[in-house]
């Protein structure tokens, strides 16, 4: 290995490490409020992009209905909740299960986007409401259970979407246009338009997250949640409504990460499993609580599944799961036991 190569190796790293990122913050904001270990996040990755690609190619992707049934299941489950005398917040309801479901049919099938800013708009649009769809639906009638029943169910839905994946995309890979053709030679070393859009827009999302938690009301009501279940739902903060908009951020973060590395590398039904792992083991490092440790931990993991590409390729993998052990060990040994808050 020499300088250059090494610098090759570390670009590669950065732009894998901001996708990661991307993930552990998704991850952790979820933990953090909801108390799930949210596994099917990368599902969220792969469907943005393989959404996205479909659209490209002029075809409407599957997601959307998808997206139809799951938003009419869930008033279903609302009303059944309603006829039982549960208080039914029925504005977040039409939010999620009609006005968007409606604006994706209308930019899908009437407007037919065709630039790439256009489609990754609808993209976003037609993804970022199966998140809090998927937490009405799975997570919000247990949301009383323990940590290792929600991961429990959590797997589950990842092997119901991956299956569903499979149904709606094939085995076949894809690829989406990239935003920026662009090279630019800095210093005897070809950067790509597509590997600058990745850092800055990934940059720009961790800064408005932190702006969002730092000083939006939404935010502080999410900051609160997460130390605070019980306190901020008596300090009058609607806990469940949290739960949406947390899991809607984690899936618009998902959809993102899609958009952003479909370009770069062939995405398939299940590639955003791996991915998420690998923002995983970046959301183990910060606690599940740590934003700004967990960031650290998705650099450090792209940085070492380049240069284990490099060493020992065959090990890649293995190499950077492998990372959790001595995290978790540490974290075993200077970390007290607290019991679920309720």
């Amino acid at each position: 290995m020499d300088s250059q190569i090494a610098v090759l190796l570390a670009q590669d790293g950065l732009v894998n490490g901001a996708v990661y990122a991307l993930m552990a913050l998704a991850l952790v904001l979820v933990f953090s409020v909801t108390r799930v270990i949210f596994i099917p996040q990368g599902e969220f990755v792969a469907f943005g992009a393989l959404s996205m690609a479909l659209m490209q190619a002029g075809k409407v992707p599957a997601t959307l209905w998808m997206l139809l049934a799951m938003a009419a299941a869930t008033l279903v489950v609302e009303a059944w909740r309603h006829r039982r005398g549960a208080s039914v917040d029925w504005r977040s309801a039409l939010l999620w299960c009609v006005a968007f479901p409606l604006l994706a049919c209308v930019l899908v099938l009437a407007w037919r986007p065709t630039g790439i800013a256009a489609q990754a708009f609808a993209t976003l649009v037609l993804i970022t409401p199966l998140g809090p769809l998927t937490y009405r639906l799975a997570f919000r009638p247990m949301a009383q259970a323990t940590v290792l029943t929600l991961l429990i169910v959590s797997v589950a839905l990842h092997g119901v979407l991956v299956g569903l994946g499979l149904l709606f995309f094939g085995a076949e890979g894809s690829r989406t246009s990239a935003f920026s053709d662009a090279t630019f030679q800095l210093g005897g070393l070809q950067v790509t338009g597509q590997s600058l859009v990745v850092i800055v827009v990934a940059f720009l999302l961790v800064i408005l997250m932190f702006q969002f938690f730092g000083r939006s009301m939404v935010g502080k009501a999410l900051r609160a949640t997460a130390m605070n279940r019980v306190g901020a739902r008596l300090m009058g903060i609607p806990t469940e409504l949290a739960g949406d908009v947390s899991f809607a951020l984690a899936a618009a973060i998902g959809a993102v990460s899609g958009l952003l590395i479909a370009p770069l590398t062939t995405i398939y039904y299940d590639t955003g499993f791996l991915i998420g792992l690998k923002g995983f083991v970046a959301a183990i490092v910060g606690g599940l609580a740590s934003y700004p440790i967990a960031l650290l931990g998705a650099l450090l993991v792209g940085q070492l599944e380049a240069f284990s590409s490099f060493w020992a390729s065959a090990y890649k993998e293995v190499l950077v799961f492998t990372l959790i052990i001595p995290v978790l060990w540490w974290r075993s040994l200077h970390s007290r036991h607290v019991e679920d808050e309720e």
